[in-house]
Formats: C-alpha cells, structure tokens, sequence
C-alpha cells in the first residue's frame, strides 16, 4: 500500500498537480524569470570575455619584438662650462682645506714629539 501511496504522491507532484494551482504558479513564474535572466547574463559575460581575450591574444601574437629604450646616459648628460667650472674651483678650494689640515697635523705631531721626548726626533 504505502508503494502504491508513494508512487501516486510522486506522480500528483511531477505531473504539477497541487491543492491550490495559483500559488504554485506564483512562485515558480519569478524563480524562472530569475534563472533566465541570470542565464542570458553568463552567456552574454562569457561571450564578451571570449572576445576581449581574442582581441588581447592577436594583440600579443602582433606585437612587435622592438622595444624602445631610453637613450644611454652618455647622450642624456649635458655639460655645462661654467657649472664645470664653479666645481672645479670648489674641489681646489676642498683639496686644499685638507690639504693645509694635514699639514698642520704633520706639525702638531713634530712639536709634541719635541716636547715629549726633547729635541729633534
């Protein structure tokens, strides 16, 4: 009895057969309204993503194998006279500081050699 109950359970159901129609319908109608847009939605997604991806791999396929690079720095630095000329200077001028500096280290060293030990070391 119960094989007979549940087939006869199964087949009302499947064959759309309920105990109020109207609200069956109600429910099913926006569930397929929904799964159709959402559908036209993916495929009209995919097919633009096919195309970007076709557009981008003949662009790949096309591209050129030249790449442009900057020129070296050799071409790049400018030079200047007068800028040349005022570090110039200023190096001489430097040079000379630690130069003198040295010098009077040299001197300082000497003289406490003299006054430690007496006379001329």
């Amino acid at each position: 009895m119960s094989f007979v109950a549940g087939s006869l359970a199964g087949a009302l159901v499947m064959g759309g057969v309920s105990i109020v129609p109207q609200i069956r319908i109600r429910l099913i109608v926006p569930l397929l309204q929904i799964y159709h847009g959402f559908s036209n939605l993916v495929q009209t997604r995919t097919a633009q993503h096919r195309a970007d991806i076709h557009i981008l791999s003949e662009r790949i396929a096309n591209a050129s194998t030249t790449i442009p690079s900057p020129p070296p720095a050799s071409v790049r630095i400018t030079h200047h006279p007068l800028t040349s000329l005022i570090q110039s200077k200023w190096n001489d001028e430097v040079a000379g500081l630690f130069g003198t500096a040295w010098r009077w280290e040299q001197r300082a060293v000497e003289f406490g050699k003299k006054v430690l030990y007496g006379g001329d070391s």
